[in-house]
C-alpha cells in the first residue's frame, strides 16, 4: 500500500523488453536507504518487487499485465520516475490509499497557468472516468492528486509548485500519457453496486 506522496525523483538507466514482459533498472539513491529484495517499489505509480539491487539502483521485473496498462513500456533510457516506498504502519498517511494496481493511461491534452498552479487536462477512457468524481483522488503517475474537473472524456488537476518540482509533472508535455490509479474505496463500491444492481438486490430507486 501506498500513499501517492512521492519520495524521489529515480531515472531509467537500462530495460530489457522481450515482447510481453522483460525488466527495468532505476537508478536512486534515497530510496534505496532501507530497501531489501522483495520490497515493493511504486515507479510512476506501478507496484514493482525489487529482484535485485544495489548502491545506487534497484531492477525489477514487468509482466504483459503491467504493461499493457501502463506507460513503463514506452519509457526511454534516461527518462524521470516518481517513486514511493510502501507505506511503513507507523507512518503519517499525507496523500490516499493507491495500492500501485494501474486501471489504464490517460493522455495530456492541455496544460494551462491557474494563478500560482498549473492546470492539467487529462483525456482518459470513459470506464475510468465513470469511477472518478470530482474533488475525489486518482493517482496520475502514482502522485496523489484531486480531481478538479470531470467532463464526459477528460479529468482535470490542478498541481501547485512544490508538486511539479517534486515530481515529473513538471517535465510532462501535451501529448504525453501518464498512468492513472483511480480511487481504491471508490472502485469496490461501484464494483458491489454494479454486482447487486444485475442480480436485483440493489434498484436505482
Amino acid at each position: 500500500m501506498f500513499t501517492g506522496i512521492i519520495e524521489e525523483l529515480g531515472h531509467l538507466k537500462k530495460r530489457e523488453l522481450h515482447g510481453t514482459y522483460g525488466s527495468l533498472e532505476i537508478s536512486c539513491h534515497h530510496i534505496l536507504a532501507d530497501a531489501h529484495i522483495g520490497d515493493s517499489i511504486a515507479t510512476n505509480g506501478v507496484c514493482l518487487t525489487i529482484t535485485d539491487l544495489g548502491p545506487d539502483f534497484y531492477r525489477c521485473d514487468v509482466m504483459a499485465q503491467t504493461l499493457h496498462l501502463s506507460n513503463l513500456g514506452a519509457l526511454q533510457i534516461g527518462d524521470a520516475l516518481n517513486l514511493e516506498r510502501a507505506m511503513p504502519a507507523d507512518g503519517r498517511f499525507g496523500g490516499h490509499m493507491v495500492s500501485g494496481h494501474i486501471d489504464g493511461v490517460g493522455t495530456i491534452r492541455r496544460i494551462r497557468r491557474d494563478g500560482n498552479a498549473i492546470r492539467y487536462q487529462i483525456h482518459a477512457d470513459t470506464a475510468l472516468l465513470q469511477q472518478m468524481v470530482p474533488q475525489g483522488s486518482i493517482a496520475i503517475d502514482g502522485i496523489s492528486l484531486t480531481i478538479a474537473a470531470l467532463d464526459a472524456t477528460s479529468l482535470e488537476v490542478s498541481i501547485i509548485p512544490h508538486t511539479l518540482d517534486a515530481t515529473t509533472l513538471g517535465l510532462k508535455q501535451v501529448g504525453d500519457t501518464v498512468n492513472l490509479e483511480c480511487d481504491l474505496i471508490g472502485k469496490y463500491v461501484a464494483r458491489l453496486l454494479q454486482r447487486e444492481h444485475a442480480s436485483g438486490g440493489i434498484t436505482p430507486e
